[in-house]
């Protein structure tokens, strides 16, 4: 199997799970937080998007981010500063979770962007290097090794703050 094909079943294996955790999910539950300080489903989804938007686009690609160009923080009714990532927890706090469908919607285009990024590369791009800020230099196929354990890791919370609101696989 080929690279881009492998990648990009992990990345839809990874849609496909992300939809089974929101399954069924009300706005509520979706901006609930289990406590101070504590993420919301809908506050890491924005962010699982957020991140990957900067990631293929900025880093990656040296573009502007789709969140600008295609002024997602308006239609999502957010500062165009908003990062994402990074929040104190006073920003977690006032966190305001734009509506479920919103933030899929912005997530579907990010999605969109990657995988057409993704079919465009030669197998010898992956072995290109480039700086990632938070781990330094890496390999392009590293990066997305990165994308998918992050959505991953990600994905987990989210099955998991489902649980704490509605018991096990409800």
């Amino acid at each position: 199997m080929e690279l881009q094909r492998y990648i990009g079943i992990e990345l839809s294996s990874s849609k496909i799970a992300m939809g089974h955790a929101l399954q069924t999910l009300t706005q509520q539950e979706v901006a609930w937080r289990p406590a101070s300080g504590c993420n919301s489903i809908g506050m890491i989804l924005f962010h699982m998007a957020r991140t990957e938007d900067d990631i293929m686009q900025g880093m990656l690609q040296k573009k502007s981010s789709i969140w600008e160009s295609e002024k997602w923080y308006e239609k999502l009714g957010m500062s165009k500063e908003e990062a994402g990532s990074h929040y104190t927890v006073d920003q977690v706090n006032a966190f305001q979770v734009p509506e479920l469908a919103k933030i899929l919607e912005y997530h579907d285009a990010v999605r969109a962007k990657t995988k057409e990024k993704l079919r465009s590369m030669a197998v010898e791009a992956f072995d290109e290097k480039f700086t990632f800020p938070a781990f330094g230099e890496m390999s392009v196929g590293a990066l997305f090794a990165f994308l998918i354990s992050h959505a991953s890791q990600h994905i987990g919370e989210i099955s998991y703050l489902r649980g704490l609101q509605r018991g096990m696989d409800k």
